[in-house]
């Protein structure tokens, strides 16, 4: 952390700040220029922050070098991280495929889109029991009956489970039933929610919150780090800005910059972020080719009669499309795709 001093700063407002920065158990060095003096603290940064330095007389602005996020920062875990859920890796060396239908209708539906990501390649299979949703009218998922769907599926094509979870009571049911929880955009940063996937023993996929910042959803992994869980998943999703022309405008230089600034893992949702089944294949080639360790798309076996994000669905000659320009694009990257694992198939 530096602190700068205002060009009119004294001596004893300098000593004032290097005398709080002591007395709180750290060190400071003063550097002093033409115009202005810097002084460099080193210790502990929330002891620092607890001082309030940044309103102490004569001082202009208070930098913080650091990252605030310590357990997903690169800066004591420069290797980038590989995440396995149900024995698939996600990681710099592979590209993996998820893919499922947004939401879990029917045994008959979720089974259909499974068994086409499946051929086309997905490792792992998402798809939704509770879906929060902008409108209380919407379609609400099915719940616990969702949940045993999505289970009764794995069984048979040994796809393991993405699902969303939405309040805190319910991660411990959840994780029953399935391989990774997903924290969607709307529970960014719900900080109980975070905690308790944390707390859960799986591997968790957190979606990037629709405003937040790339420092802000660094910092919600770290909540789920905290609590002992580093088996994390970043998930770019898409964010919210003025253009209307798409659901939401993809921020395809959050690949490069996470994983400059962070060591875990991140993939690309290109059905949320486009909106539009037209949109998805040209935004999976774009985030194959920056770098992502993986996309995760919407199947759905019927689009049109699908309860939840129809426009957006891939059907069966869609999904194959993916599926080539992962084969193509993978190798080109430095990267194996990721195929199912039949042994991680769990009955429960």
């Amino acid at each position: 952390m530096v602190v700068v001093m205002a060009p009119g700063a004294t001596q004893e407002d300098v000593d004032a700040v290097v005398a709080l920065v002591r007395g709180a158990g750290g060190d400071a060095f003063v550097s002093r220029g033409v115009s202005r003096t810097i002084i460099g603290l080193i210790g502990d940064v929330p002891d620092f922050e607890r001082l309030n330095l940044g309103g102490r007389r004569g001082v202009l602005e208070v930098v913080r070098i650091s990252a605030p996020y310590k357990l997903v920062s690169r800066e004591h875990h420069p290797q980038r991280s590989v995440i396995r859920v149900g024995g698939v890796p996600i990681g710099p060396d592979t590209l993996t495929v998820i893919a499922g239908p947004c939401a879990v209708e029917t045994p008959e539906q979720t089974l259909d889109a499974a068994l086409m990501a499946r051929a086309a390649g997905a490792s792992l299979l998402r798809g939704g029991a509770y879906k929060p949703r902008t409108s209380p009218y919407a379609f609400q998922g099915l719940g616990v009956e969702g949940l045993r769907i999505l289970a009764d599926v794995r069984a048979e094509t040994g796809l393991p489970i993405v699902t969303e979870v939405i309040e805190p009571g319910a991660v411990e049911l959840v994780a029953s039933y399935v391989d990774m929880l997903q924290i969607g955009t709307r529970n960014a940063q719900n900080f109980a929610l975070l905690q308790a996937a944390g707390d859960a023993g799986l591997p968790v996929l957190l979606k990037r919150g629709f405003s937040s910042t790339i420092e802000e959803w660094l910092m919600a992994a770290e909540y789920i780090a905290q609590r002992g869980n580093l088996d994390i998943v970043l998930c770019e999703r898409g964010i919210r800005t003025f253009e209307k022309a798409t659901r939401n405008t993809l921020d395809i230089s959050a690949v490069p910059v996470a994983q400059r600034l962070s060591h875990l893992p991140i993939i690309v949702d290109p059905s949320h972020s486009g909106g539009r089944r037209e949109l998805v294949l040209p935004l999976t080639r774009a985030a194959i080719a920056v770098g992502a360790d993986g996309v995760i798309v919407d199947v759905h076996p019927r689009p049109e009669e699908a309860l939840c994000d129809g426009p957006q669905a891939l059907s069966g000659t869609d999904i194959a499309e993916i599926a080539d320009t992962a084969a193509v694009l993978a190798p080109l990257m430095g990267r194996t795709l990721t195929m199912p694992s039949p042994a991680a198939a769990t009955i429960v």
